[in-house]
């Protein structure tokens, strides 16, 4: 017998691998030797979850349709509440009854819906998270939906009472306030988007503190700069008056002495492995 007949040989259907080559367990070898599975798996997903949180935006919005009306009358409240005797907001298209407050519904479920779609996109990222990450990242989460409510609260019950009140009693002598349905729909908007982002000063500070983009020494010594740049964006995202400017600039500035507080007050997390 042959020394190539007598020695056995052990066969295997797998491959050998090294640490280069060795697909992970959650891949999947097409025939041709390429690992394109979890990639159309992970795409499937987030089509999945995209699709959910649409329906549930939709499933929403068509519950809030009926009240879209009263949605408008709660939110032109503090503009109508301060309107001078005899004056009242008007529609200068033919479409704006209609699309202004189905603008509003809309707009009003998606922020009704985004604690479910944080939620899905929080569930497709987290299995790729390390334990530690995933420790920052809920709480993180959690409090940037309350402080986005939280914004947008202040915006309606603080700020609007004041500016529409200095808007509605500095007008001419002789000219009637009468606002536009449409305007004003796109002027409360982006200052309820501006406070609401405003309101995430606190979770942005935590945030650089905890990954070590920055420390709470160096965020407190550009103390000045930041106040400047609070006024600067004030001017920006507000109307051009002193008063709607320092209604964001001073709780930005605030707020961000609470993230400087709160990441003094929480440990350096160490890297986790």
């Amino acid at each position: 017998m042959s020394e190539r007949e007598s020695t056995p040989t052990v066969t295997s259907d797998e491959p050998e691998s090294t640490d280069l080559d060795t697909p992970s367990a959650s891949t999947e070898v097409t025939p041709e030797g390429g690992a394109h599975a979890p990639l159309i798996e992970h795409l499937v997903e987030l089509r999945n979850r995209l699709l959910k949180s649409v329906l549930i935006i939709l499933c929403v919005f068509g519950a809030l349709f009926y009240f879209a009306n009263d949605l408008y009358q709660f939110v032109s409240g503090p503009l109508r509440d301060l309107l001078p005797e005899g004056s009242h907001m008007i529609a200068t298209e033919v479409a704006s009854p209609f699309l202004a407050p189905f603008k509003l519904t809309l707009i009003v479920a998606i922020f009704a819906a985004m604690p479910f779609v944080l939620f899905q996109a929080w569930s497709f990222v987290a299995p790729g998270l390390y334990r530690h990450e995933k420790r920052i990242a809920v709480p993180i989460l959690a409090s940037s939906i309350v402080l986005f409510y939280a914004g947008m609260a202040f915006a309606y019950y603080v700020v609007f009472p004041l500016i529409f009140g200095f808007f509605t009693s500095t007008g001419p002598e002789g000219v009637e306030v009468m606002t536009d349905i449409n305007a004003y729909l796109n002027f409360v908007l982006k200052l309820f988007f501006a406070f609401g982002i405003t309101f995430e000063i606190p979770v942005a500070t935590v945030l650089l503190v905890q990954i070590g983009v920055t420390s709470v020494q160096k965020l407190a010594a550009k103390r000045g700069y930041v106040i400047v740049g609070c006024f600067v964006v004030g001017m920006l995202l507000t109307p051009p008056d002193i008063f709607s400017q320092s209604m964001l600039a001073l709780p930005m500035w605030l707020l961000f002495e609470v993230g400087i507080l709160i990441a003094r007050l929480l440990p350096k997390r160490s890297e986790e492995m």
